[in-house]
């Protein structure tokens, strides 16, 4: 359970509001779009690539990598499960900041645990966590294996690897469903664009995916 801030630390309200930061960066609504999945399932490769795009149409954004992150804010935390538990809750903090300067913020964290990523959706306002699960299969993943992770993990030099010898818990049910053995990266971005521009999130909808990617 998170602790509750000390009685005497209290809020101190903004004059310039949420909704006025989002509509100064183009949004109706700023928002998380949390890609979750496997160790290289493509969270990462897919969420550059929105964000690329996202960038060319003139929408202000921030991408938060969890191997990036481990570099500064999180770099004390190791990859036991109560480790990977804090790690997520700090980065729901920060994503909630990001979301409240009026961005799309998008992390790309394996997050394998549900509670977890409940936790963050309940720090957000209704529609501002957007959930992607990038579902890759095991055997997919371990074959590409970018890092050489899973080699370690099979071979035990890594402990606590998710897919490995610690649980994934697949989304029960995400805003998006990006099925990467059927889809490339182009197609995956065309589907979150579609519906941020289905979902009323920017305020000029992008038209015409397969012709713009």
């Amino acid at each position: 359970m998170m602790k509750q801030p000390p009685a005497d630390v209290v809020w101190h309200p903004y004059q310039v509001s949420k909704t006025t930061r989002a509509h100064a960066k183009g949004l109706n609504t700023s928002a998380v779009l949390w890609f979750t999945g496997l160790s290289g399932s493509g969270k990462s490769t897919i969420a550059n690539a929105l964000e690329q795009r996202l960038a060319e149409l003139g929408y202000h954004t921030y991408l938060l990598d969890g191997d990036n992150v481990r570099h500064g804010l999180n770099r004390d935390l190791g990859f036991s499960d109560a480790d990977r538990m804090e790690n997520i809750r700090r980065i729901g903090e920060v994503s909630k900041l990001f979301v409240d300067a009026g961005l799309l913020v998008l992390t790309a964290f394996i997050s394998p645990f549900q509670a977890d990523r409940q936790l963050v959706r309940q720090l957000h306002k209704d529609r501002e966590f957007i959930e992607i699960f990038v579902d890759t299969p095991l055997a997919v993943c371990e074959q590409r294996d970018p890092k050489g992770l899973y080699l370690k993990a099979r071979s035990g030099a890594i402990k606590h690897f998710t897919g490995i010898d610690s649980a994934y818990e697949p989304p029960i049910a995400a805003e998006v469903h990006l099925k990467t053995a059927e889809m490339n990266i182009d197609s995956c971005v065309s589907a979150i664009l579609q519906y941020l521009t289905d979902g009323g999130y920017l305020r000029q909808p992008i038209s015409g995916f397969s012709d713009a990617l």
